[in-house]
């Protein structure tokens, strides 16, 4: 029997003015616990922000695209965009807040906002973790000491040798598509046909298929294998073997999702996931 889905909460973002970065204090960190199922309400910053999960995994809906964050990956979003956070499973979420006067060490004067004009998902080394973790997350104005300006001095680097993951899922501007597309992120196992989901939303397969080449410049297929092998890398964070990762996302036996994946990414999950 399946289990019932928990009833979603709106919440507001905590005050960021309280996190604020300055020049004086190019990085600051933040420290949040959410229940599954909670959602915090749009907004955005004048400053960057790095979004990770210490624990649990969340869902982070950022401009036109959508990011599943487990604790092996973080998200760069640049200024000024608006995004949304999903708890999909508890979730301890550290966010790093970055000024836009922060430097790369040694790497003659660039900067992550040149680097990465655009949301971007980064692979977490376990060193990244353990420095974000002893960052103080303490509200309040005020310069950094000399052992927190080190951290952010590491941390910015840890982020600048971080190896980018091309993970995003690109979600459209139709509400009838918008509506067909939430409903598989939030259901990934679910095998129904093009026209199931179709009729679901008031729509023809024929006219779900157009959208899909319209708005995202793919087929229905090849979408939702992008939903499947997100979902993938946070089942893989747990440690969980390829034939469980397999059954999770309703795939008959490990061979067959093995097989999407070669065929999606021309490499076995066992590369990928690595």
């Amino acid at each position: 029997m399946t289990a019932p889905r928990k009833r979603r909460t709106s919440v507001p973002p905590i005050d960021p003015l309280a996190f604020a970065p300055t020049t004086a204090r190019p990085l600051r960190a933040k420290l949040r616990r959410l229940a599954a199922a909670t959602r915090v309400e749009p907004h955005s910053h004048p400053w960057a922000q790095v979004a990770m999960s210490a624990t649990g995994v969340i869902r982070m809906q950022a401009g036109r695209n959508t990011y599943l964050v487990p604790p092996t990956r973080a998200l760069w979003i640049p200024p000024g965009v608006e995004h949304v956070v999903t708890v999909v499973e508890d979730a301890e979420i550290r966010t790093l807040y970055v000024h836009p006067s922060a430097r790369f060490l040694g790497a003659e004067g660039e900067t992550p906002f040149q680097r990465w004009p655009e949301c971007r998902v980064l692979e977490v080394s376990p060193l990244l973790r353990e420095l974000v973790a002893h960052l103080d997350t303490a509200p309040g104005s005020g310069g950094a000491d000399e052992r927190e300006a080190c951290l952010a001095a590491l941390i910015l680097d840890e982020l600048r040798r971080a190896a980018p993951v091309r993970l995003g899922i690109a979600l459209p501007d139709d509400k009838r598509l918008r509506q067909l597309c939430e409903a598989v992120l939030e259901a990934p196992a679910r095998w129904s046909t093009l026209a199931q989901w179709s009729r679901e939303v008031g729509a023809s397969p024929r006219t779900v298929a157009r959208l899909f080449r319209s708005e995202l410049g793919t087929s229905f297929v090849q979408w939702r294998q992008q939903v499947l092998l997100s979902h993938a890398v946070t089942l893989a964070a747990r440690k969980l073997p390829m034939a469980s990762i397999a059954a999770e996302l309703g795939y008959a036996s490990a061979s067959a999702f093995t097989a999407m994946v070669r065929r999606t990414l021309g490499a076995p999950p066992t590369q990928f996931f690595a």
